[in-house]
C-alpha cells in the first residue's frame, strides 16, 4: 500500500482539475454574455434564460451517461469524448445565426461538460494513495472555483473586445488544455485490473447498460449510503445556488450596495469559498470524511444565522469569506466519499447521478430563497437555509459511513 503521490498521480488530478475549471468557466461567461446575445440575436428574456438551462439539463444527462460509459470503456478515453463534444459544439456556438441552432449547440455542449466533475473525481481518486485522497477530491473542486475567477476577471476585458462569438471561442482554449494533459494519461491501474480479472462472463454482465446504475443500491447498506449523499449533495447545491445567485441581488436592492460592491462582495466569498474547499481536503484526510462534515456543516449553520445578524456592508464584505469557506468548502470531500463507498464497476457512475441528483435538487435555491423573501423576509429565508444544514448534519450521522483510510477496490 503505497503512500506516496507518484508523477502520473499528479497529471490525472491536473488534467481533472482543469476539466472542471473548463466548466466553471463556461457557465459563468454563458451568464455574462446572455444580454449580448439576446440583444445581437433578438432574442426574448425567456429564451436567453432558457440557454443557461437547457446547458443544465444537458450537463446533467451527460453527466448520468458519460459516467456510466467510463466505468465501462475507462477513465481516459471517455474524458477526451466529453472534451471533444463541447469543444466542437462551443465552437458552433460562435457561428449560431438564432436562437433554435444555438440552444442546440448548448445543449450538445452542456452533455460534453456533464461528464467533467465525475469522471475527473474518479480517475483523480484512483491515481492518488487512500491517506491523501480527500486532498486530490478538494483540488479537482477547486478547479471549478478557479475557472469561475478565471470567467469573472475575464469577460468584463474581452467581451468590449471581441463580443459573444468571441467570448465562445476562447471557451474552447481550456476544452484543448485538458485534451493535451489527458492524451498524455493511461487508464489507472485498478480500472485495469478490474476489467482484466473479470471472467468473460462477468464483463458481458458488466458491460449491460443499467449494471453500474444497480449497483448504487445493491444491498440495504449500499443504498442507505445512496441517500446520504443525495441529501449532502442536495443541501451542498442548495445553499451554494440559493446564496451566490440571490444574495448580491439583495445586497444590491436591500442594503444599497453598489454593483462594484456587489462583485467585490462576490469575489471574497468566492476566495473564501476555495479556503474552504482547500482546508476541508486536509482535515478530511487528517481527522476524517465525517468529522469533517459535521464540522463544516455546523460552521455553516453558525455562519448562515450570524450573517444575517449584520448591516454594515464592510463587516458583511469580511464575513462573506467565512459564510464562503463553511457553505461550500464540503465540495472537497464529496469526491473522496464516493469514491471510498462505491467499487470501480461503478464508481464515476456514482460521482455523476449522485451529485447531478443533487445538482438538480439545488437548482430550486434560488427560487426558494427568493420565494420566502418576498413572502416573509430576508432573515426567515436565512433561518430556512440554516434548517437545511441542520439536516444535512442529521444525515451525515445517521446515514453516511466513515471511510477514511480505505482502500479502492
Amino acid at each position: 500500500m503505497t503512500t506516496k503521490v507518484n508523477s502520473y498521480g499528479w497529471k490525472a488530478l491536473l488534467g481533472s482539475a482543469v476539466g472542471y475549471a473548463m466548466d466553471g468557466f463556461d457557465l459563468l461567461i454563458l451568464g455574462f454574455m446572455l444580454s449580448a446575445i439576446s440583444a445581437d440575436l433578438g432574442l426574448t428574456p425567456a429564451q436567453g434564460g432558457s440557454l443557461v438551462t437547457w446547458t443544465l439539463v444537458g450537463a446533467v444527462f451527460g453527466g448520468i451517461v458519460f459516467g456510466a460509459l467510463s466505468d465501462k470503456y475507462g477513465r481516459v478515453r471517455v474524458l477526451t469524448w466529453t472534451i471533444i463534444l463541447f469543444a466542437v459544439f462551443t465552437g458552433l456556438c460562435a457561428l449560431a445565426q438564432g436562437y433554435w441552432d444555438l440552444l442546440v449547440y448548448r445543449t450538445i455542449a452542456g452533455i460534453g461538460l456533464g461528464g467533467e466533475f465525475g469522471i475527473g473525481m474518479a480517475l483523480a481518486a484512483e491515481a492518488w494513495p487512500a491517506r491523501h485522497r480527500a486532498k486530490a477530491a478538494s483540488y479537482v473542486a477547486l478547479g471549478w472555483q478557479v475557472g469561475v475567477l478565471g470567467a469573472a476577471l475575464l469577460t468584463p476585458l474581452l467581451l468590449p473586445q471581441i463580443g459573444w462569438r468571441g467570448m465562445f471561442v476562447v471557451g474552447i482554449f481550456p476544452a484543448f488544455v485538458a485534451w493535451y494533459l489527458r492524451a498524455r494519461l493511461h487508464e489507472p491501474e485498478i480500472f485495469v485490473q478490474k476489467q482484466t480479472a473479470l471472467p468473460k462472463s462477468t464483463t458481458n454482465r458488466w458491460a449491460s447498460k443499467l449494471e453500474s446504475f444497480k449497483l448504487l443500491v445493491k444491498d440495504k447498506a449500499t443504498a442507505k449510503i445512496s441517500l446520504g449523499v443525495v441529501i449532502l449533495t442536495s443541501v451542498q447545491n442548495f445553499g451554494y445556488y440559493g446564496i451566490m445567485i440571490w444574495m448580491p441581488n439583495f445586497l444590491s436592492k436591500q442594503l444599497g450596495f453598489s454593483l462594484t460592491k456587489s462583485g467585490v462582495w462576490t469575489a471574497v466569498t468566492v476566495c473564501g469559498m476555495m479556503a474552504g474547499i482547500w482546508i476541508f481536503g486536509r482535515l478530511a484526510d487528517h481527522i476524517g470524511r465525517k468529522p469533517s462534515f459535521l464540522l463544516f456543516q455546523a460552521g455553516a449553520v453558525v455562519s448562515i444565522i450570524a450573517y444575517s445578524q449584520l448591516t454594515d456592508p464592510n463587516t458583511m464584505l469580511i464575513a462573506g469569506a467565512f459564510l464562503g469557506m463553511f457553505v461550500n468548502g464540503m465540495m472537497g470531500g464529496y469526491g473522496a466519499l464516493m469514491a471510498e463507498a462505491y467499487p470501480t464497476q461503478a464508481r464515476a457512475t456514482a460521482q455523476n447521478v449522485l451529485f447531478n441528483l443533487g445538482r438538480a435538487v439545488g437548482g430550486f435555491g434560488p427560487v426558494a430563497v427568493g420565494a420566502v423573501v418576498s413572502a416573509y423576509s430576508f432573515q426567515t429565508a436565512i433561518a430556512f437555509l440554516a434548517v437545511i444544514y441542520v439536516i444535512d448534519m442529521l444525515a451525515t450521522v445517521c446515514l453516511v459511513p466513515e471511510l477514511k483510510g480505505k482502500e479502492l477496490h
